[in-house]
């Protein structure tokens, strides 16, 4: 499996971040947190915008939408996947920010990847992200698409 990491940027920028991303997808199972959630974003076809004041710090109350739990998260970012970009594409969202709606995670519906937008390995909640990384697991061993 690949993993995409956190980091700083303007995703829309790191366009060879973006087509290496573009190119593992179906190859490889994926996940990305943070900036690889934005790359990710923009490699199935989605577009990325700038927050008018980003998301930072910790007790940010995100919903996973498969399960209907709310996580506590920690995150440090600007920039968010733009929600209806993401229509008719090949993902679904599986997480939203519960103070401003905005994507905070996407699976793709044929292909082993997911990301989300915060960082479980913060553990914030202590414990709420332990499984998703239980499911990128999970992806590399049977390699089938989690929606």
């Amino acid at each position: 499996g690949v993993f995409l990491s956190n980091g700083p940027a303007d995703p829309a920028a790191l366009t060879y971040a973006v087509e290496a991303a573009r190119q593992l997808l179906g190859q490889v199972p994926v996940f990305g947190i943070c900036l690889g959630h934005q790359i990710l974003g923009l490699a199935v076809g989605g577009r990325t915008y700038r927050l008018k004041f980003g998301h930072h710090g910790c007790n940010h109350p995100v919903q996973d939408l498969q399960t209907g739990r709310v996580e506590i998260t920690s995150q440090n970012h600007n920039f968010s996947v733009d929600l209806a970009t993401l229509e008719g594409k090949e993902v679904a969202v599986t997480h939203l920010n519960l103070n401003d709606q905005t994507v905070e995670g996407i699976a793709h519906r044929r292909a082993p990847m997911f990301s989300v937008q915060y960082h479980p390995e913060a553990c914030p909640g202590p414990h709420d992200p332990y499984y998703l990384f239980a499911r990128f697991r999970d992806l590399m061993i049977n390699r089938r698409p989690l929606v």
